[in-house]
């Protein structure tokens, strides 16, 4: 038996009262969505333990059964395993975006899905500029960057960006915990500083001038230093394992769980990404490897941008050029294969971030019966046979 958990991040959302309360999941077409639903058995899943932020991060490691309360170590950490980037023993190492400041709030935590090229340039202006002040960059792709500060504290409390579009800057700036508070003011002071050093930048000015959102802050988050968690076959006991994702987080998470990364051309992370290579590396690697964990961002950065008919789009676009190849290519295998699909958490457009509320999944497996729900949204999984589970409880069905 093989297995595959298609992963589809953000997906789920709250009822719009523009669509008659309707969700995105519900008034998108998806006929192969709901096809595979009708043929499996389906639940809720709890992807965030009691206490923790919704985050991708807590979310992902979560599914695949690693406890975020015991191993998580910060957001940084997996993305710079993803990109290979050696930490100095004395380095605390963040994830750091490029957002957009306006006035005294924080508008936009992606700078507008700024360009690659873009980025790469303000990256290395800002070592050049903050490299005296004890801090290092490393770039990641589109906002998505790596910051490592000198003899920082881990006892520093840095909000995601992404939770506080259109808030305060003051109120969202970096505060101690413990003993850490030269930390905190160094990050604050970074962030300042890093705004008086990126206005003003021709990448920057020419954004301005053709109405894009201007790169003009970093944004450092998530903090930790390395550490290790067990690898994916110590957790379950399977041999062979890959990871699809444009999302360095996901990749770092594999990457540390001993999963071999496949990286796909023109895969983004947004609404453009090559749908259709994804499925078709998936089916490849299904002839390689014993599982895939097959990651699509698209869905949860329409919920950030607060943008319903494009998250509905992205849905669509899932379902018909991603979806509907993968099943194809599953059923031309010569094996039996498991499918697992779920989002990770919500990201309601209306509230424009994460929330904890549990997310729809199905299972389809050779041998099971289904159970009576005919189409795939966040209510109609109520009716479900596997009703609601928790942590890692999804893989233990699929992999039962």
């Amino acid at each position: 038996m093989k297995y595959i958990v298609v992963l589809a991040d953000g997906m789920s959302d709250n009822p719009i009262p523009e669509w008659d309360n309707k969700t995105p999941l519900m008034v998108a077409n998806k006929p192969v969505m709901d096809q595979l639903c009708a043929l499996g058995q389906t639940g809720l899943l709890r992807s965030i333990p009691a206490g923790l932020h919704p985050g991708s991060e807590i979310a992902n490691m979560n599914i695949l059964g690693f406890d975020p309360r015991k191993y998580f170590p910060g957001r940084g950490v997996l993305e710079a395993a993803a990109l290979q980037v050696h930490i100095r023993d004395n380095e605390l190492v963040f994830r750091c975006n490029l957002v957009t400041v306006e006035g005294d709030k924080l508008i936009n935590h992606s700078a507008g899905h700024i360009s690659n090229e873009e980025a790469g340039e303000l990256i290395a202006y800002l070592n050049e500029k903050l490299h005296p002040e004890g801090v290092r960059f490393h770039q990641g792709v589109s906002y998505r960057n790596l910051m490592m500060l000198e003899d920082g504290n881990t006892g520093v409390f840095c909000r995601p960006p992404h939770d506080h579009p259109g808030e305060l800057l003051e109120d969202l700036l970096p505060v101690a915990e413990g003993n850490a508070s030269k930390t905190a003011e160094r990050l604050r002071t970074l962030i300042k500083h890093s705004i008086e050093i990126l206005n003003n930048h021709p990448i920057n000015k020419k954004r301005k001038k053709e109405g894009k959102a201007p790169a003009n802050a970093i944004w450092p988050w998530s903090p930790g230093k390395p550490g290790g968690f067990p690898t994916f076959k110590e957790r379950w006991g399977i041999n062979s394992g890959a990871v699809i994702s444009a999302v360095d987080l996901i990749r770092g998470i594999g990457g540390m769980a001993g999963l071999e990364n496949i990286y796909v051309e023109g895969a983004t992370g947004l609404f453009d990404t090559n749908y259709e290579g994804k499925a078709a590396a998936a089916v490849n690697a299904l002839m390689k490897v014993d599982f895939v964990f097959l990651h699509v961002e698209a869905a949860d950065e329409a919920g950030h941008e607060g943008d319903k008919d494009l998250k509905k789009r992205v849905i669509e676009d899932f379902d018909k050029r991603l979806l509907k190849p993968l099943w194809q290519g599953i059923k031309g295998l010569n094996e039996e294969v498991a499918l697992a699909l779920l989002p990770d958490h919500p990201t309601p457009c209306a509230l424009r971030t994460h929330t904890s509320d549990p997310v729809p999944f199905f299972i389809v497996k050779p041998g099971w019966e289904a159970d009576s729900v005919k189409s795939f949204d966040e209510f109609s999984v109520k009716e479900g046979s596997l009703g609601v589970l928790s942590d890692g409880d999804v893989l233990e069905k699929l992999f039962e």
